[in-house]
């Protein structure tokens, strides 16, 4: 069938109407006015809407004439910034084909710069007629208008002033995963009027705490503008992490002040001021449309069967995301959309790089994932994106969708396999030696093929998606009840451990094993090769009483509380990462294997047992194994390697016989996490035992004693 409208309202006077141009896509102010480009290759006509300033009445509308190929465009001169606007798209309402063009529902441009107004949820916003027997293929014909956020024109210049990306160096790169809101809402050092926002996070309290920390790059959880899911609505909760994307190019309004982009823009300045990069969390992989049953806002409305990956003739849509819809990156202008908007937030908000959400979708062709596929040589050619950050979340629901390691350079990847693996064997169990040997080393197993460096690992021991690392020490099962599922949702293996006591304890012994273990897993993170992560709050015991799963929590279950801060755990992190810092061996972009080195015929990888014997093939599947000893030397990289050493313990067992390598003159405690506030005295360790349940760090003594392989 075709979609029918309403009438329109009596158009604007005193506008002049031209046919504009096809580029650039979205909202363009021309200097006399506006331009607006917008996609459908399957709308059969299209129109625009004006509404006045505060999105609540709708001016006119003005039918899209122009048309090259699959752009349609309009000039409307004296419109200035802050004008109103959305869309109507006219075509076949036909589910079973993939069309669900319905007029009656106002559509927000894709290329939107800015939002005005919220999502109200209603039936209206449906195409179809809720409760009719026909379901889906119903045809509703409510205005929608009065419900959905309404697009801006925005001018996007900044006074940048010197501004310049930190452009820091993967291998002293230092990630550290935050929540606009959660990190400042109860942080006493930010304004009240300034909490939860993009100009709250970039005061001076948070830009020191993250300096002390030694970070050098904030990993923000999603900004670009989401709604809040129907459901959760209905529960009184909210879309609190914000993986529900519907707008790729407008700063999410929620964490906004003033309602200006130039807030987001400050905030990254003043970021870059202090040599701190942003990075965004990215949802291309789907949008907040959701399945069959879900709203009509945009992507649907303007061209459902480009946009989505669309199952069984085109009434259902593919799911590999486990939210209801999948982007079709495969169709050109989708592509194109993607491309754009990441361009978009580098050179309009100056951020340093990228985490893909779910990013096997990105890369997933019709023949399965692809490495090579359209979006990866997009990006790896693109002069703009291709020199920034850009970090992938590797999998997905779909078939084939655990894709770790296959990703083509430059990206970096997010490590479960070190997340699982160091909890794993800090918990005690048994035969893990073996599997922490290949994550301290950055995985090469499954990252060094292709020329990728050994900082292709972005290493985590918690992230925003699940237990942080206070409650990964204090919980054995997850408590998600808060969310309304019956506990249902969020991961049930969390390689965790209470250490005695389900949650909160007074028990000294409890508190002491659980601290110890917390340093245990930090330290191991830190002393790894790859690039670590940090999440929000762990640095000083942010608990989140169990909840594995928070994104519906905006409330002091995910709210950091920094009147509760563990100043002692703050300090550890500090020092950690100030020995990360002080020693290149472990900051190494080539990937270590025991190569020779030339200079003093020294190995740069010499595995160790406690006693100093070097573990033989069948020794590294002993259950008993569990003190792990390595050094680790430069590799040369265009002249001699330096002839420092570190010699690292992990020791998840009781205490043993230490002997110390004889392959240099003496060593130098710096760490051990059974003493945390040990201070190196520079002096050769005299050492005979590791401590049960410890990491140590020891480097070497100017020099070598003794040549050849161990």
């Amino acid at each position: 069938m075709t979609s029918q409208g309403v009438s329109p309202p009596a158009r604007l006077a005193g506008h002049a109407v031209g046919p504009g141009r096809p580029w650039p896509m979205g909202a363009s102010l021309t200097g006399d006015g506006v331009n607006f480009a917008v996609f459908s290759a399957n709308a059969e006509r299209i129109e625009l809407c004006l509404f006045s300033s505060d999105g609540r009445k709708e001016l006119c509308r003005l039918p899209i004439i122009e048309r090259d190929g699959d752009i349609w465009h309009i000039h409307v001169g004296g419109l200035t910034p802050g004008t109103v606007y959305g869309f109507r798209a006219y075509g076949p309402y036909a589910p079973e084909q993939g069309h669900r063009f319905n007029p009656n529902k106002l559509l927000l441009d894709p290329y939107a710069r800015a939002l005005e107004g919220r999502l109200k949820w209603s039936d209206a916003l449906m195409g179809y007629k809720i409760g009719s027997p026909r379901g889906d293929l119903s045809f509703d014909t409510r205005d929608s208008a009065f419900a959905v956020p309404k697009a801006v024109v925005t001018d996007p210049s900044f006074s940048w002033g010197n501004d310049q990306p930190p452009c820091t160096p993967r291998i002293d790169t230092v990630i550290y995963e935050a929540h606009v809101k959660s990190m400042t809402q109860l942080h006493p050092g930010v304004e009240k009027g300034l909490r939860g926002s993009y100009l709250g996070l970039c005061c001076d309290p948070v830009i020191d705490h993250l300096l002390k920390l030694g970070v050098t790059a904030i990993e923000l959880l999603p900004v670009q503008g989401f709604i809040d899911d129907r459901f959760l609505v209905a529960r009184g909760l909210r879309n609190h992490w914000g993986y529900n994307t519907l707008a790729f190019f407008a700063p999410e309004p929620r964490y906004m002040s003033k309602g200006a982009l130039w807030e987001f823009q400050t905030m990254v300045r003043r970021f870059h001021s202090a040599g701190i990069e942003v990075i965004l969390d990215v949802v291309y992989n789907h949008t907040c449309e959701g399945d069959e049953w879900g709203p009509t806002l945009s992507f649907r409305g303007l061209d459902n069967a480009s946009y989505y990956r669309l199952a069984m003739g085109g009434r259902y849509y593919v799911n590999d995301t486990g939210t209801g819809n999948t982007l079709n990156l495969t169709h050109p202008m989708v592509l194109r959309m993607v491309m754009d908007s990441l361009r978009y937030w580098v050179e309009v908000g100056h951020v340093d790089g990228f985490r893909f959400d779910l990013a096997t979708v990105l890369g997933r062709e019709a023949h399965g994932f692809d490495p090579n596929g359209g979006f990866f040589d997009a990006i790896r050619q693109d002069p703009v994106l291709s020199r920034v950050k850009l970090i992938a979340e590797p999998w997905d629901i779909g078939p084939g969708g655990y894709q770790l390691g296959a990703y083509p350079h430059p990206f970096q990847e997010w490590n479960d396999r070190f997340r699982d693996g160091v909890r794993r064997f800090w918990k005690g169990d048994a035969g893990m030696t073996r599997d922490l040997a290949a994550r301290i080393l950055g995985s090469a197993e499954r990252f060094d093929h292709s020329g990728r460096a050994a900082t292709s690992s972005i290493n985590y021991v918690t992230s925003h998606d699940g237990f942080t690392l206070e409650d990964l020490v204090s919980y054995t099962v997850k408590r998600n009840f808060a969310n309304g599922e019956d506990n249902r949702d969020g991961q049930n293996e969390n390689h965790s451990d209470n250490l005695g006591v389900e949650g909160p304890t007074q028990d000294p012994a409890v508190l002491a094993a659980r601290a110890l273990r917390k340093r245990n897993l930090l330290a191991t993170l830190m002393l790894s090769q790859g690039v670590p992560m940090i999440l929000a709050g762990d640095e000083i015991g942010h608990s989140q009483g169990g909840n594995n799963n928070a994104y519906a929590q905006d409330n002091e279950t995910s709210w950091i509380d920094w009147s509760k801060a563990n100043r002692d755990l703050q300090a550890f992190v500090e020092r950690l990462t100030a020995l990360r810092r002080s020693l290149p061996v472990l900051r190494q972009r080539r990937f270590l294997h025991a190569r020779l080195r030339a200079a003093d015929g020294l190995q740069d990888v010499i595995w160790r047992r406690a006693d100093g014997t070097v573990p033989q093939s069948e020794e590294w599947h002993d259950p008993a194994f569990r003190c792990l000893c390595v050094e680790l030397r430069m590799q040369a990289e265009g002249g001699d390697p330096s002839p420092d050493a570190i010699f690292a313990v992990f020791n998840t067992g009781s205490s043993a016989a230490l002997h110390l390598p004889e392959t240099a003159p003496g060593w130098e405690l710096l760490l051990d996490t059974t003493r945390p506030d040990l201070v190196p005295t520079g002096k050769a360790s005299d050492m005979t035992h590791v401590p049960a349940h410890s990491v140590l760090l020891f480097r070497s003594l100017a020099g070598t004693s003794k040549g050849g392989k161990p």
